[in-house]
């Protein structure tokens, strides 16, 4: 449970709740519960795209900020999910055996949920 000194905002594309007008709950889907949203998509966008994929599309695709798919991304190749291919000034992003495998995996998941 999440508390606020403001009043409480209802945010339906999250699935916040105003309780009493200080208090905010997220109703979570259960595959959120498992996993992030984003960073998990993330993974399954770079695995079913036809095309190169750059950060900012990704970006888009996920509905997200590029700052924060650039934050989540350093993260996955930290994890060695993903590796950067530099093509002359652009950067574009491939799943490793790992990320695709992890990738897979969430899409079954997902869709078993």
């Amino acid at each position: 449970m999440f508390k606020y000194t403001y009043p409480a905002l209802i945010f339906q594309r999250w699935g916040w709740k105003n309780i009493g007008g200080v208090k905010l709950i997220k109703k979570k889907g259960i595959f959120d519960v498992f996993f992030r949203e984003k960073p998990a998509m993330m993974l399954v966008e770079l695995k079913n795209a036809d095309a190169n994929v750059y950060a900012s599309v990704l970006a888009k695709q996920i509905d997200c900020t590029y700052s924060h798919v650039v934050k989540i991304l350093q993260e996955m190749q930290k994890a060695e999910l993903i590796r950067f291919k530099k093509e002359g000034r652009l950067k574009l992003l491939e799943l490793t055996k790992k990320g695709t495998d992890i990738a897979s995996n969430i899409e079954s998941i997902r869709t078993m949920l």
